[in-house]
């Protein structure tokens, strides 16, 4: 096996596919962060994390304040 360098051609080629994953996985990303979303307004709840209800909580552990 010879370990030749890599072409310019090869690597340009390589940086195509590199960034063309990229962008796939960010498209894919926000698909499924509009479908939650939609789910989750059609069940009537936010998506979003309620920030209310961890302060209303209070500490979990009474020891640690």
């Amino acid at each position: 096996m010879t370990d030749r360098p890599a072409s310019d051609r090869e690597m340009a080629r390589q940086a195509r596919l590199r960034q063309a994953l990229r962008d796939n996985l960010k498209k894919r990303k926000s698909q499924l962060r509009g479908r939650a979303d939609l789910a989750a307004a059609e069940a009537g709840v936010s998506s979003e994390p309620d920030m209310a209800m961890d302060k209303m909580s209070g500490p979990s552990d009474p020891d640690r304040d």
